[in-house]
């Protein structure tokens, strides 16, 4: 019979090999296909990031959790799995918050890990102490604190709800003693959980009506959104749009769903009047308009109501529509893609827009963005375009050169147009690129950005130049915040608090580590760009278009 004193001995020997909690957050992300991590460590995540590079999940330091955030959405585009983002105590929390809340804007699963100072300290101790999930709770899913006995359910939950539904992000508060204190191997081995099956519409009278009302269309039309992607059902509704011949709009993330060379896909739409103006009649000349994982939050003012509330609308959403943007006569929750194939379901295909209407609006969207003679934002992206190789990853910040830009650029694929479309934050578009490229280094990757965009970054220039990507950053500059300089002047406020003076670009990339040069021609542009791409650091292209070259454009 053991003694007291063998059964302690044997029970420290077990907790000595028993894994940290740290170790267990590490694995169970490990397992959920995470393999970057991004922050800027303090001592209270430091038993986390160990953990993290320990179980073969690189951890990338940048100059800034916001920018963390983005490169961790860059890789998230590339190979699916959760954002990983790291974040300290206090101010390493607060700097997160914006790329958070994009991240719950933007459909982004997010698993945001914060050190939290034990709750026995929080008692009388107060320095960079408040409360992480209070701050956190209105924008993300979840806010789950990992706890002992049971790390690995937190964070196996905090994945599922990050992933499930629309995603979003979910915050873990991890104290500093359960990070770095041992967990009991049943706690370690916590099972995997089975992904839920793809949800198809019941069979019943809402499914028959709207399939008798897809069957009689002859104009049909289908509005495609972020949901789509998210769900992994590109090929779904690219299959569907070419089986029965139905024209395709798109929200800027779904660009690329159906190939934008190819007939069925009418362009895009989300921020831009002009476009707006060629899109929306088409509505009212459809007899049926299918919504395929279209989630407005991408959308102007303009595309409130975009049709009478008895359109003949049939709806595939993941969530229910508590947006109230748009109605639908019909609309079914779960996979759009079992969705699409349970309407269209012993259907046979038929001759569509028989007055050639959809394709005449697709030419009457390119011509409005065809860019003009001489040198101007259109021309520019236009010659990017012209001079990129197609599977090329492109990067697009906030401001008037994304509006435009998302008009003028066409993708063959999805992924291939980065964007923060649903928060619309500037300071997005260079950790973007960054995260694609270091997920995808084979691809080129090119970032989009305006000068004051830049400026809010130039940290990130570091970033690059200490992780060796070649990433290419093309930069605006107007020395002006276009968008907001164009909505005081439309509104007859004066010009108040939108200019600033120019700044050396290239220098500034010189003295960064990276390669940079000024360009203001097309020739020049192309010439740049195609030495960029074969180069093995960062190029900056300083693209001078001068100010109120966006007036009139979108």
């Amino acid at each position: 019979m053991a003694t007291d004193a063998q059964a302690a001995r044997a029970e420290a020997a077990t907790d000595a090999d028993a894994p940290t909690g740290a170790a267990v957050i590490a694995a169970r992300l490990h397992r959920a296909g995470c393999r970057f991590a991004f922050g800027i460590p303090g001592g209270e995540v430091l038993s986390l990031v160990d953990a993290l590079g320990q179980a073969g999940i690189r951890f990338v330091l940048t100059k800034h959790e916001n920018s963390a955030g983005f490169m961790g959405e860059g890789v998230h585009h590339m190979d699916g799995a959760p954002v990983v983002l790291v974040a300290t105590v206090g101010p390493g929390v607060a700097n997160a918050t914006n790329v958070i809340a994009n991240a719950h804007q933007d459909r982004v699963p997010m698993i945001v890990l914060t050190g939290r100072v034990d709750p026995a300290d929080a008692l009388t101790y107060t320095h960079q102490v408040f409360d992480h999930a209070a701050l956190l709770r209105p924008i993300t899913k979840a806010s789950l604190t990992a706890v002992d006995g049971a790390v690995d359910v937190v964070i196996d939950k905090a994945v599922a709800i990050a992933l499930d539904g629309q995603p979003g992000p979910v915050h873990v508060d991890v104290p500093i003693g359960v990070a770095a204190g041992r967990q009991t191997p049943a706690a370690a081995a916590w099972a995997d959980r089975p992904a839920p099956a793809p949800a198809a519409p019941a069979d019943g009278p809402d499914l028959q009506a709207a399939r008798a009302l897809f069957a009689a269309a002859r104009n049909p039309v289908m509005v495609v959104g972020v949901d789509v992607l998210n769900q992994g059902n590109a090929p779904a509704v690219r299959d569907f749009a070419q089986r029965f011949g139905v024209p395709v709009i798109t929200t800027y993330k779904a660009k690329g769903v159906v190939p934008e060379d190819a007939p069925l896909a009418i362009g895009g739409a989300g921020l831009s009047p002009k476009a707006d103006a060629v899109l929306l009649p088409l509505f009212a000349h459809s007899d049926c308009i299918v919504l395929a994982g279209y989630d407005p939050i991408e959308m102007r003012v303009g595309w409130r109501h975009p049709w009478p509330a008895e359109a003949p609308v049939i709806e595939f959403s993941a969530v229910p529509n508590t947006h109230f943007m748009h109605r639908a006569r019909h609309s079914f929750i779960g996979d759009v893609g079992a969705g699409l194939q349970a309407l269209g379901a012993g259907l046979s295909a038929r001759p569509t827009w028989p007055d050639g209407q959809a394709a005449a609006t697709r030419e009457a969207l390119r011509r409005r963005f065809a860019p003009s003679d001489g040198w101007g934002p259109a021309r520019a992206f236009a010659t990017a375009r012209a001079a990129l190789p197609p599977e090329t990853v492109v990067t697009a910040d906030s401001g008037a050169h994304r509006i435009l830009l998302s008009q003028v650029w066409t993708c063959p694929g999805p992924r291939r147009l980065l964007q923060s479309s649903g928060l619309c934050t500037m300071g997005c578009a260079v950790p973007l690129a960054m995260g694609a490229k270091l997920a995808a280094p084979d691809r080129p990757v090119v970032a989009f950005v305006g000068d004051a965009g830049l400026e809010m970054v130039l940290g990130e220039l570091a970033t690059l130049r200490d992780l060796t990507l070649p990433v290419v950053i093309v930069v605006m500059v107007d020395r002006s915040l276009a968008l907001i300089e164009m909505k005081q002047r439309r509104i007859g406020l004066q010009n108040r608090g939108v200019d600033f003076d120019a700044t050396d670009f290239p220098a500034v990339a010189t003295a960064l580590g990276g390669e940079g040069v000024a360009v203001a021609t097309a020739d020049e542009l192309t010439a740049a760009l195609r030495v960029a791409l074969h180069r093995d650091k960062f190029t900056l292209i300083s693209c001078v278009i001068g100010r109120r070259a966006y007036d009139g454009t979108f």
